[in-house]
């Protein structure tokens, strides 16, 4: 039994790691890389094992960078089931053909800038006719029912926190009649607990092997209570100086939260009276998805879902949702202060880079960043508080004000991860630390290894095979 991490190594996207089982492989999320645009369509576009070779992908959740190269995975032969929840099988309807469509959209605009020095046409790495081809694979399962993957490998799935229908991958592997069982835990991207609208990560006892995630292995997150308050004054501040607040946001998960969290402000006559736009169609579709859902939805929520006059969590007056491209361009010659929170949360593609386009040199305005923005991206640029970023191949001044609340995060923090790991009985036998920068995900496993007594903790480097 060996495992090959081809992934989310030592970095925090493109999430693929191969599991070699019974002479069966088991390829646990198939995410795509977000990165430098040359090495992303490269790492994207190449498996480094042959996908028609694959037996079952075993989906932790429905993030891109979980999901989001499964189209070209079919596209290249791979013809086995796609396992994950109902609710990440539906996410992943609206979430892949999105994908598809810009990559389509990316592929012509590059074609038309290699027209002009007579280079030849690129092929998007994959259209949205193939992720359609491709969620005829998917069979979703709801958790803590066990469902038999493979001979000799049992799957179960628990709830993560992290999103709506994310899970904790359980497989119980009995490599052969001589040899024990053994149980392999991955836990995708794990939750916070007590956060709104998501149960709390489920709590497992045992584990033989752990994958876990490090994304924030070194940091801890403020109380959601001060970065809530943070967001109401970025917005007050902003408006008063008669300026927009431009919000690039993940569409699933990250858009949905902040619209709960502004309609509790709203009803609590904490926001002042402008506009909120929410100017992106994967995230009206996404929305609808969580709407449908309820039953993933935690006690608060639901409680909060009972009270709200509108018996909508995820609507409210002020707010408006946007689908059609006339109406998203209308916002550019919006007059007065708004919000507007648009995809995609590292500002890489789509309509939030027309909004940060006509917004950043304006220092009324306020670009609010509520999510980890990869090295090499749009986002981290604005993070970093680059003088002057590009845009369309364009240079743009950046003189709007830029505030950063990590609070707002889906994914444990460094205590939140300790005690998670802390609830197995005994230790597992072997530790990988994924999904991290090498500075998180050495901190994480220093803290594994001193403070809860982790034996074989190791980070594995990108394409290394282990035996386990």
């Amino acid at each position: 039994m060996e495992i090959s991490f081809h992934g989310a190594a030592q970095t925090v996207t493109g999430s693929q790691h191969l599991l070699t089982v019974n002479g069966k492989r088991i390829l646990l999320d198939c995410g795509l890389y977000q990165g430098k645009r040359d090495e992303a369509r490269r790492r994207n576009r190449e498996f480094p094992f042959a996908p028609a070779a694959i037996d079952a992908v075993v989906l932790s959740h429905g993030h891109i960078d979980h999901s989001g190269n499964i189209p070209n995975l079919v596209k290249q032969g791979f013809r086995g089931p796609v396992v994950c929840t109902t609710a990440t099988a539906d996410l992943c309807g609206a979430m892949l053909l999105d994908s598809g469509h810009i990559q389509e959209e990316d592929v012509e605009y590059v074609n038309r800038q290699r027209r002009k020095f007579g280079e030849p046409p690129v092929e998007p790495i994959y259209t949205q006719e193939d992720a359609a081809a491709a969620l005829n694979y998917f069979e979703g399962i709801e958790y803590e029912r066990p469902y038999e993957l493979l001979p000799g490998v049992t799957l179960i799935f628990y709830d993560a926190g992290h999103m709506l229908g994310s899970a904790i991958v359980a497989l119980d592997l009995r490599p052969g009649k001589s040899e024990p069982q053994r149980r392999l835990v991955f836990t995708g991207d794990l939750g916070r607990p007590h956060v709104p609208i998501l149960r709390d990560p489920t709590i497992l006892t045992a584990a033989d092997i752990l994958l876990i995630e490090s994304t924030y292995g070194s940091r801890t997150h403020p109380p959601l209570e001060e970065s809530t308050g943070a967001l109401q004054q970025v917005i007050k501040r902003t408006a008063a100086r008669g300026g927009k607040v431009i919000i690039p946001s993940f569409a699933v998960e990250r858009t949905q939260f902040l619209v709960y969290l502004l309609n509790k402000l709203y009803h609590q006559g904490d926001l002042p009276n402008i506009p909120i736009f929410v100017d992106s169609p994967l995230a009206v579709n996404v929305t609808d998805v969580f709407r449908r859902h309820p039953e993933y939805f935690d006690d608060e929520t639901r409680d909060f879902l009972r009270r709200d006059a509108d018996g909508d969590v995820f609507d409210f007056k002020q707010l408006r949702y946007i689908r059609e491209v006339e109406e998203s361009k209308r916002l550019h010659g919006l007059k007065g202060p708004a919000v507007i929170i648009s995809a995609s949360g590292m500002a890489e593609a789509g309509r939030i880079q027309h909004h940060l386009k006509n917004n950043i040199e304006d220092s009324r305005n306020t670009v609010l960043i509520v999510g980890w923005q990869a090295p090499n991206t749009l986002g981290r640029r604005l993070v970093e508080r680059a003088p002057e970023v590009k845009i369309f191949g364009m240079k743009y001044q950046l003189e709007a004000e830029v505030v950063t609340l990590n609070g707002f995060s889906g994914h444990a923090d460094q205590p939140g991860l300790l005690s998670w790991a802390q609830g197995f009985k005994e230790r597992p036998e072997r530790t990988f630390v994924v999904h991290g920068d090498p500075e998180a995900a050495q901190a994480l496993a220093e803290r594994l290894r001193q403070d809860l007594g982790y034996r074989q903790v190791m980070i594995p480097a990108l394409h290394q095979t282990v035996e386990i």
